[in-house]
């Protein structure tokens, strides 16, 4: 596949290449040339709104940044083009990483609005410091001179084309590493990403200042071809057309962000034209009812899934043929088109012609046969850890308040090296704002958290991960577009010590530390029994596989403490008692558990010492014999008195029946 692509990638080039021969027109090859300039700024655009999932409205501010850096590194210092760009580059970049600090306190629509106005205060700035831009007149730059030679329009295409093509690589080798994984895993959880040593604050603003980078080299080759930059040219309408090339070609896709930026650097130019806009509208009623037709006769909607979209089109034909001035409603068009993408292409066009090949590899991995979990050893194991008695972690006087309501009142908890250590009680009794605490993602309001020697309140989930100790969730936290594999090598992103020069040169260093990272991820699926699904995307996995992965992914980080948060719910008793097996083997190869478990004869089954929470305090701890039988547990759970009725039979010798059925 990958040398398909490979072919295909170099046929398209050759394409590009005598595309001047067979562009004669000036404009057309200029229309080409502003394509793959805004091709440039979407690449870069999708690393922060296609994988890490940040609305920005900003972009077209930092293209003007990095247009006119450019325009006045060469009007005014006179420097030459290799000098002008990659200052433009880095100017833009300082701007992206201070834009992010502010834009990252906020989240949604309150971030598209901080990058918004990020871009309105440049266009003030642009307008109103005349003594350096220009301001409204504008600034003139001409073609970049390479040897004492001034570029043509014909030869200038050639260096947009170059710069297409290395932008593509770059944020293509990006993507595939750590970088990338690190990117996507934001998207998808930021909770889970912080807690598997990704630092979701660092992290943001990395992609922040990368896309603004692409964004500062696809400015300054617009200042070099247009030879004439004025502030309305990176106004409102740019943002807008930028975000619409984005959704529209389809996120996550570099040949997307073509496509996008081909049809809104042709849209304005089909707009200017009303008659040929009303040819665009019949064209686009004909597809539409041609594809409503055909979905009629294969019974791929009903009447009334169809009817809602085919009014909408009514209307639109109505407003498009009563325009008078088309300019006036440039952005209301827009609008609409953004919406409608939203609405019924939510993937993009890309989105819509991969769908057939995600849902044939789908019922392909749906058809291959599940493995068992295995006894592979996943790494040497700490036969101190196993043997040692002294505690590895210790908790004192805890308390965490939300509120008027303590959801832990001075809890005391110590868990020896080496052993499974279960902590259980009713819903709401602490448990896993307890485990939060431990983690880092609360902080307590007093007492003490003690692990390996060292105080860990008021660490950051990611410093208390890459320190050892490693979590699953409640509710599941998978990075649900992620491949299986591409999960747990996100706990890897830890052990890559070469920076971002490496992954753009694809160094062998570099390789060498990507394939150790797969091997040790597939030796982990192999241990999981997950590895037949590893191409398989997260969110397509059973309930139960996805509990595996979760597991296996805390793994990677090789924790000395693995605490797990009600693994076996929503598993059958199959996969329960699989399930039970690997926390054992985990547990023989060094590893401390801490587990939160509702299934009581699980809990009495495997666990050394057995903490029980009520209400935010400690009520008993020690051998799971004697707290299963101790009368303030068994009021905990059944409430009013501890007097037991007559014991029926349980599954599990020596755990009381009546804690089991309030449980189940």
């Amino acid at each position: 596949m990958r040398n398909v692509q490979l072919i295909f990638g170099c046929l398209l080039l050759v394409l590009a290449a005598a595309l001047p021969q067979a562009f004669q027109n000036p404009y057309y090859l200029h229309l080409v040339v502003v394509i793959g300039i805004y091709a440039v700024l979407l690449f870069g655009m999708d690393i922060l709104v296609g994988y890490t999932g940040e609305v920005s409205l900003g972009h077209a501010g930092l293209f003007a940044v990095g247009a006119y850096t450019a325009g006045l590194i060469s009007t005014k210092l006179g420097l030459p083009f290799y000098a002008a760009v990659p200052a433009a580059m880095a100017v833009t970049a300082v701007f992206g990483g201070l834009l992010a600090f502010p834009a990252l306190r906020v989240t949604g629509p309150y971030l598209a609005m901080v990058t918004l106005a990020f871009s309105t205060i440049i266009m003030i700035l642009i307008n109103e410091m005349d003594f350096l831009t220009n301001g409204p007149q504008g600034l003139q730059v001409q073609k970049p001179v390479f040897f004492d030679h001034r570029l043509t329009s014909e030869e200038f295409y050639y260096v947009v084309l170059a710069a297409v093509v290395l932008s593509f690589i770059a944020v293509t080798r990006i993507l595939r590493s750590p970088l990338g994984r690190a990117f996507e895993a934001l998207r998808g959880s930021p909770v889970a990403a912080d807690c598997m040593g990704v630092n979701v604050y660092r992290y943001k603003v990395l992609a922040f200042v990368i896309s603004a980078t692409f964004a500062g080299l696809a400015g300054s080759l617009f200042s070099y071809s247009e030879e004439y930059i004025a502030p309305n040219g990176f106004g409102f309408e740019l943002n807008v057309l930028f975000l619409l090339a984005l959704i529209l070609g389809g996120k996550k896709s570099r040949v997307g962000a073509i496509l996008g930026a081909s049809v809104v650097v042709l849209l304005p130019n089909w707009l200017s034209d009303l008659a040929l806009f009303h040819s665009l509208v019949v064209g686009l009623v004909v597809i539409v009812a041609l594809a409503v037709g055909a979905g009629l006769v294969r019974k791929r909607f009903t009447p009334r899934q169809v009817a809602l979209p085919c009014l909408a089109l009514a209307v639109f034909v109505v407003f498009a043929f009563n325009i008078t001035d088309i300019t006036e409603q440039r952005l209301t068009i827009f609008g609409l088109m953004m919406l409608a993408v939203i609405y019924y292409l939510p993937n993009g066009v890309m989105g819509f012609l991969k769908a057939p090949f995600v849902r044939l590899k789908a019922d392909q991995s749906a058809a291959t046969n599940l493995s068992k979990p295995r006894a592979v050893a996943l790494w040497e194991t700490d036969k101190s850890a196993q043997s040692s008695s002294e505690p590895l972690f210790m908790a004192k006087d805890i308390v965490m308040q939300f509120g008027g309501l303590k959801a832990l009142n001075k809890v005391t908890l110590s868990i020896t090296s080496g052993s499974i250590h279960g902590l259980i009680g009713p819903n709401g009794s602490g448990k896993s704002t307890m485990m939060n605490v431990i983690t880092g993602i609360y902080v307590p309001i007093a007492g003490a958290a003690v692990f390996d020697g060292h105080s860990i309140v008021g660490r950051p989930p990611s410093k208390i991960a890459l320190g050892g100790i490693a979590r699953t969730f409640q509710n599941v936290q998978l990075f649900g577009e992620m491949s299986v594999l591409e999960n747990v090598l996100v706990a890897f992103n830890h052990t890559f010590h070469r920076g971002l020069p490496a992954i753009l040169l694809n160094l062998p260093g570099y390789r060498t530390e990507q394939q150790a990272a797969k091997d040790k991820a597939l030796n982990i699926l192999d241990f999981m029994g997950l590895k037949s699904l590893r191409d398989e995307e997260a969110r397509n996995l059973p309930y139960g596989k996805q509990r595996l992965l979760e597991i296996g992914r805390a793994l990677a980080l090789k924790p000395r403490m693995l605490l797990l948060d009600e693994p076996a719910a929503g598993l059958t008793a199959p996969d329960i008692a699989d399930l039970v097996q690997i926390i054992k083997k985990i547990r023989d190869h060094g590893v401390t558990v801490v587990l939160i478990e509702h299934h009581m004869d699980m809990v009495m089954s495997i666990c050394d010492t057995v903490t029980v929470l009520d209400f935010g305090q400690k009520i008993a701890e020690g051998k799971p014999a004697v707290v299963q039988s101790d009368p303030r547990v068994i009021e905990a759970y059944l409430g009013g008195s501890a007097v037991e009725p007559e014991p029926e039979p349980s599954s599990e010798p020596g755990v009381p029946h009546v804690l089991i059925q309030k449980e189940a």
